[in-house]
């Protein structure tokens, strides 16, 4: 969890770095590819915790 947090912060920061500074774009896309991976990795993860017991 102490992971997806730092990643989601990392992202933030490349994404309001890339947006401020100009010709900096592409700081903004690293931003966003980093988020997109860090909530594709969390729900990956939440999928493996869930373990459906078999109805008796």
């Amino acid at each position: 969890m102490v992971i997806f947090l730092l990643l989601v912060l990392v992202a933030v920061a490349l994404g309001i770095i890339g947006v401020a500074a100009d010709g900096l774009g592409y700081l903004l896309a690293i931003g966003i590819v980093i988020f997109v991976a860090d909530v594709a990795f969390i729900t990956v993860q939440g999928s493996r915790r869930v373990r459906r017991r078999p109805v008796r």
